[in-house]
Formats: C-alpha cells, structure tokens, sequence
C-alpha cells in the first residue's frame, strides 16, 4: 500500500514533467528554442526536447500567409481619387528572421503593403491603372519581395481586388463607353448598307451584261 502511495505520484510527476519537456512541432511549421529568453536553435517538425522552466518553443507557421490590404483613397497622377484594395500572400522563408527582426509582422506588412500600393498606383493615370492590374500586381510583388527580405519571408504574389474611381468619373466612363459602342454601331450599320448596295449594283450590271449578249 505504501508503495502505491509513492508510485501515484511518481507517475504524475513524470506525465508532468513529460508534458513540459517534450513539444510537438506540426509538419507545417519549425519551431525556435529559446534558453533563457534568447535563441539557441531552431527545429524541424516532430517530438522536441525542451528543457522544462529553462527553455521555451516558439512555433512558426511555414504555410502562405495571407495579409489582407484594407480599402484606401489613391490619387492617381492625373490627380483622380479612387480607392484601392489589395491581397498580399507571404511565405516564411526564415522562421528566426521573421520572429526577431519584426515585432508583429502582420501589422508592418500591411502598412508596407498600403505605402507601396499608393507610390504604384500614384504614378500611372486612371486608364493605365484600371488597365494595368497584372503590372501593378508584379510590381508591388516585386518591391514588397525586396523589402520584407530582412523579416525571413517572400512574396508569392498580389492580388489588386479593386480600383474603385468616384461615382461621378465612373459615369462618365460608362456614357462614353456607350457612345463608342453606339458609334460602332452606326458604323457597322453604314458599311453593312454600303456592301448591300454595291453587290445589288454589280448584281443590276451583271444583269444588263448576260442581257446585252442574250
């Protein structure tokens, strides 16, 4: 009886100390060890050994990340406001990078995001920019890439989901662009009765020929 009494707690203690010594890092993510409040390695998925209240784990994500670029107003360079939306997928790259060279990295990425987006966008007209979404995607692609470099993490591509110009201005197009069509319109209609005519003139002039010689 006696030994039951000590094995009871024998057995706690080590399930407690198993649970605390030992972290499960998941197929998708890399863990980081800390000693001490500072870095000492950095490990792949599986069953990790942590020392229990010296060492720490923290897991990052190694899947995309996707940061959402919340609506704002952009001039363009001929001075229209639009407003402008975006999706940006990340990827880590270097898990210690991305946890000790940015403090929140999905705040800074999107203020580097929104910065970027309004320099891109603020140097095409209206046109080029509601024509443009693969350029300006590759480009803000581009310069985002090279920026967050230094936080461990790539950009996989963005994705513009919206230019937006006034109400006004977005008449205004939709009225010329009916104009055009109908402008189209009239010109199919005009060549349509030109080819009508000439084939009835040459179908009259075969006709005064077969009847001359008949």
């Amino acid at each position: 009886m006696a030994f039951l009494g000590f094995l009871v707690p024998l057995i706690i203690l080590v399930a407690v100390f198993a649970g605390m010594a030992f972290k499960i890092v998941k197929q998708y993510e890399q863990g980081l060890i800390e000693r001490f409040g500072e870095y000492k390695r950095t490990t792949g998925p599986g069953l990790q050994f942590v020392m229990p209240f010296v060492e720490k784990i923290k897991r990052v994500d190694m899947r995309e990340i996707v940061v959402d670029v919340p609506p704002q107003e952009v001039i363009t360079k001929d001075n229209v406001v639009v407003t402008v939306d975006a999706v940006v997928y990340y990827q880590a790259v270097d898990p210690k990078s991305l946890i000790y060279n940015v403090q929140n990295f999905v705040l800074a990425a999107t203020k580097l995001a929104q910065t970027n987006l309004r320099n891109v966008i603020g140097d095409l007209a209206l046109d080029d920019a509601l024509t443009s979404r693969d350029i300006i995607n590759t480009t803000l692609r581009d310069i985002l890439d090279q920026a967050t470099d230094i936080w461990g993490t790539k950009v996989v591509r963005v994705e513009i989901q919206r230019i937006d110009p006034p109400a006004d201005v977005t008449q205004a197009m939709h009225r010329q662009m009916k104009a055009e069509r109908d402008r189209r319109a009239i010109v199919t209609e005009a060549e349509g009765e030109k080819s009508s005519q000439i084939l009835k003139a040459e179908g009259f002039k075969a006709a005064r020929i077969l009847e001359a010689q008949g």
